[in-house]
């Protein structure tokens, strides 16, 4: 059972690693403060981007740009350091390097290559490590990494702005705007945090959306994933943008299509199912293989069907216009079904007032022990 923040050091560790959201991907977003044993924070630091210093490292160094050494300190940090050598040296060893006292952790890393080990390392140090204050919400900031460290799979969270009577377009596709600018603008913070984009090539011919993030300040665009069995991506698309990472996921091997594909920076990979479409469950596999951690699906009815159909699907994001639209496209496509019990059921989450919108969550009900 994962503990909730009270500890105000570990709040602020929290409120650090927020910072790295849309920053540190695929690596998680962790935050960390080092306090003096007066009391006094002497150094804070989040996780920067892959390849770059973690959250230790760099309340470390700002420590030591202030003056200060770590000599019998407590680090607050929302995840567990590191004890292996990836693209840059284990966390813990930095820590034990710098003579900390004592680390308060929120939770043990679900990498199996840390799974435990940077705790063990600095007990073994003599280093004093406490482990759950602050679980609850680091997990819940890393939901992406969890899964794919645990499952094998990324975090697909599936975004729709509809009418309050669930119609994400009228009959004639026509759907902009159905929700307000408010409700979009925090649909892009939303991408923002997403390791990838997903979405279907009817929503590209139907809209010819440009999928990214467009909010003051970001540096760093998702991934966008593009489900296309049949290869029918336009080369002029305009999601289709310099220096973005583009994978399109198809059913048919078309060298030629591939070819010009590859030509504007996409990347294809064909992955068949046995009805001639896009296998959606090994896609899912393959985005987590390629790191990433949370997928951001913007697609229309006959997709997002699909992978509510399948299981795929870990959480609805809705946008609900106060309208009603009556006869129109819906929020996903699938069914008919002859029984209530074949239903899938939700659990709801925050309900937020976005402009004149609502903002909901509302995760999948899983069956008894699965995750």
């Amino acid at each position: 059972m994962t503990e909730h923040a009270s500890d105000p050091h570990m709040l602020r560790a929290l409120a650090l690693a927020q910072r790295a959201v849309g920053l540190s991907e695929p690596n998680p977003r962790v935050g960390c403060v080092i306090v003096a044993p007066d009391g006094t924070v002497i150094g804070e630091g989040h996780t920067q981007v892959r390849g770059g210093p973690h959250a230790e490292v760099m309340a470390l160094r700002h420590l030591a740009a202030r003056g200060h050494g770590a000599a019998g300190a407590t680090a607050y940090v929302t995840l567990e350091p590191c004890s292996h050598r990836g693209r840059t040296g284990p966390c813990c060893d930095a820590l034990i390097a710098a003579r900390i006292g004592r680390v308060v952790a929120s939770l043990q890393d679900p990498n199996p290559l840390v799974a435990g080990q940077g705790f063990a390392r600095l007990r073994a140090a003599g280093v004093v490590v406490e482990v759950g204050p602050g679980g609850a919400e680091s997990e819940a900031l890393n939901i992406g990494f969890f899964s794919r460290m645990q499952r094998g799979l990324p975090w697909v969270r599936l975004k729709v702005a509809s009418s309050l009577d669930g119609r994400t377009a009228l009959e004639n596709g026509a759907s902009q705007w159905i929700t307000s600018p408010a409700a979009r603008e925090d649909g892009h913070a939303w991408r923002a945090r997403a390791g990838a984009i997903l979405t279907g090539i009817g929503t590209v011919l139907d809209d010819n959306p440009r999928l990214d993030v467009r909010l003051p300040g970001v540096t760093r665009q998702p991934a966008l994933v593009v489900v296309d069995s049949r290869l029918q991506l336009p080369l002029d698309a305009a999601l289709i943008q310099p220096g973005r990472e583009i994978l399109v996921y198809c059913a048919e091997a078309d060298p030629r299509r591939e070819a010009a594909l590859r030509e504007r920076g996409a990347a294809v990979v064909v992955l068949p199912n046995p009805h001639g479409k896009v296998d959606l469950a090994a896609m899912l596999r393959d985005l987590a293989v390629r790191e990433v951690n949370e997928l951001h699906v913007e697609a229309g009815h006959k997709l997002n069907g699909s992978l509510l159909r399948e299981g795929l699907v870990d959480e609805l994001l809705l946008y609900l216009a106060p309208s009603l639209l009556g006869a129109g496209r819906p929020m996903a496509e699938f069914g008919p079904l002859t029984d209530l019990a074949d239903r899938i059921q939700l659990d709801f989450g925050p309900v937020t007032p976005v402009g004149p919108d609502l903002r909901l969550l509302a995760r999948l009900r899983r069956p008894s022990g699965q995750s």
